[in-house]
């Protein structure tokens, strides 16, 4: 029979050094909001329900929490800050409800792992009956240190309050305790608030459990897992990490990455097998790649859906909506948005084709414009199969230029082009003879009279 686990995830913290508008909860780490980056592990390592603990922000902050996990959310109000036992206290109706296991997370630590996770509860379904999560710190000062004895848990002791001898352990709590659901109220409930802070303390529970005779043990987690954020100095260096990883598992998958350092991927950026990545590449969310396309360095692209063997940039954009058809090509310095490029089309160079939809096997040639906005409404421009659009148009939506048609270069299209038909819209070349060097005289005159006035005055 399956063990049931509660989530009880503290989010109600004020950001202060953040120095925030908003939740620092809600800052993002791989475009995806630290919270959810929590409960997505949460509920990857099995567990059942989240008791989410919140303050400020508290809507945005739920929401944020149930992205793409299927699990239920319950928030619960923290309204005076007394410390972390009494935040997990704030649960106590969720917890009443009756799990085997609570674990307690923290919403600003979000490259806890599915796998650490899992490691603690298996430690309780094999009789612990409190389990604390720790690093080996490289260096451990100003951390809790985890103090064993005979293979257990004795104690969690915060650094200003160890002796010398206890800190020289580098064993460091990583703040992740998960413990019985059946004791889970009356071992809450025990912790008091005898400290210079006059707070309530979860890391007392160790101490209150053992004194019931319960076993207590502590387990190993990467130090990376623990990392929390309190400035935006820490947010970086855990974007930081978070990206090394993303692009590790990327890499392990089949995708090649000739500067991965300089590669930016998303939480749900889908790469497939052999697509190679140049450097200097941003993936923000919604974007997915099909195999063995290229993308080109300096390439920025963002809610887009690249077919198999596809090309894009150097210097790209492409903006959400953007649909590009098997062995398209967008190519540098162009932009796309809310465009359906069909297979084997081209959009080479220095191009904006938005609200569009692009035929398969279609050229647009340089500098080409789907003016597409007229100032309160936008409209498309659609552009048939096997079409060929010359250098320097502007294609006026709505507007449609048939399959195997040709627009040449220099067009203003204002009307729809059939099939096949040639289409021209410019003014007509004059050639007028011998009038080159009157106008270089003319304007060398000017000049002249620029840099010394006075010689065009009579004496």
């Amino acid at each position: 029979m399956a063990r049931t686990c509660l989530a009880v995830v503290l989010a109600a913290g004020d950001a202060t050094r953040m120095k925030s508008s908003k939740s620092k909860v809600l800052h993002t780490v791989g475009n995806l909001p630290l919270i959810a980056h929590v409960t997505r592990a949460a509920a990857s390592a099995g567990v059942g329900k989240v008791a989410l603990v919140v303050g400020r922000d508290a809507g945005s902050v739920t929401a944020a929490a149930g992205i793409g996990i299927e699990v239920p959310v319950t928030p619960v109000e923290q309204t005076e800050r007394k410390g972390t036992g009494h935040a997990v206290l704030m649960a106590r109706d969720v917890i009443a409800e009756g799990y085997d296991d609570i674990v307690v997370l923290y919403g600003d630590a979000p490259l806890i792992s599915p796998e650490s996770l899992a490691a603690a509860t298996a430690k309780r379904a094999g009789g612990a009956d409190v389990v604390v999560l720790g690093f080996r710190a490289k260096d451990p000062t100003g951390y809790g240190r985890l103090i064993e004895r005979d293979g257990e848990l004795v104690a969690i002791r915060e650094h200003k309050e160890a002796s010398d001898e206890e800190l020289a352990i580098d064993f460091c709590n990583g703040g992740v305790i998960t413990f019985s659901g059946s004791e889970a109220v009356s071992l809450l409930e025990a912790i008091g608030n005898a400290n210079a802070k006059g707070e309530y303390y979860l890391t007392d529970i160790v101490e209150i459990a053992r004194a019931r005779g319960l076993r207590c043990v502590a387990i190993e987690a990467p130090e990376e897992d623990m990392m929390g954020c309190n400035t935006r100095a820490e947010l970086a260096e855990i974007e930081a990490v978070w990206q090394a990883r993303a692009r590790h598992a990327a890499m392990l998958s089949g995708v090649s990455m000739i500067d991965p350092g300089s590669v930016f991927l998303s939480f749900d950026t889908e790469l497939g097998n052999d697509v190679v990545i140049e450097p200097n590449v941003w993936f923000g969310p919604g974007v997915r790649v099909g195999a063995c396309a290229v993308i080109h360095a300096f390439s920025h692209i963002e809610g887009a859906e690249i077919g198999a063997g596809a090309m894009i940039g150097p210097f790209a954009r492409l903006r959400p909506g953007t649909e590009l058809g098997e062995k398209a090509k967008v190519g540098n310095f162009c932009e796309t948005k809310k465009a359906r490029i069909g297979a084997g089309a081209k959009v080479n160079h220095l191009s904006y084709i938005g609200d569009a939809i692009i035929g398969a096997g279609a050229n647009i040639g340089a500098g080409t414009i789907t003016c597409n906005y007229d100032g309160v409404n936008k409209h498309v421009t659609e552009i048939g199969a096997g079409a060929f659009i010359g250098s320097n148009s502007s294609l006026v939506a709505p507007v449609r230029i048939g399959d195997g048609a040709f627009v040449g270069s220099g067009s203003v299209i204002t009307t729809d082009v059939p099939d096949d038909a040639l289409a021209l819209a410019r003014a007509r070349q004059e050639t007028k003879p011998g009038r080159a060097e009157r106008l270089r005289e003319k304007l060398a005159a000017i000049k002249a009279l620029k840099k010394n006035p006075s010689s065009g005055q009579q004496g």
